[in-house]
């Protein structure tokens, strides 16, 4: 018999340790499927020395253009400083430029370089690609009750968020 490095003895774990758990919670099996697709689209942008952080910011900018840094960090879902360090790189890969409007030098808003345009013809097929992957053997019928499932999930947990008051505190405050 093995031990752990706790002197316990070791117990063997399935090689997909969620089959013990059968009627695991879907927030689990929700983390499992977006973590698998973030690690299969991260892949797919190293082939292009595009960095995974960058992916909600390009995703934004090639719809719409000219948003401040604020704004795209909490399009993006992500927090400021994390918003700020990828564009600043992505500044300096030259995707895209920061521009301070005259007349309002406090916000800063971010453009699309004709490089950062150019990306969007390379990687939107990287993500219709791994969207293929994922769905493979999901019925058209059936792919449409998990994306209005998912849809509903999303909108009673944010309805949930706001009517208890239950907001995300800054990072900066958690112990």
């Amino acid at each position: 018999m093995t031990t752990s490095h706790c002197d316990k003895p070791a117990q063997r774990l399935p090689l997909n340790w969620r089959d013990a758990v059968p009627d695991d919670r879907l927030a689990h099996l929700v983390k499992d499927a977006a973590r698998a697709m973030d690690r299969g689209l991260q892949i797919r942008l190293t082939d292009y020395s595009v960095s995974y952080g960058y992916w909600p910011f390009l995703r934004i900018l090639w719809e719409r253009e000219g948003l401040t840094q604020r704004d795209l960090a909490e399009l993006a879902g992500l927090r400021e400083p994390t918003a700020y360090n990828a564009l600043q790189q992505m500044d300096k890969l030259g995707y895209i430029v920061r521009r301070k409007l005259p007349g309002n030098l406090r916000n800063i808003c971010v453009y699309l370089t004709p490089a950062g345009r150019a990306l969007q013809e390379r990687l939107i097929p990287l993500a219709e690609d791994l969207h293929e992957v994922a769905v493979r053997g999901i019925a058209v019928e059936e792919l449409a009750i998990v994306r209005k499932a998912l849809q509903i999930i999303a909108r009673n947990l944010k309805d949930d968020e706001l009517e208890s008051h239950r907001l995300m505190p800054p990072s900066r405050r958690i112990v």
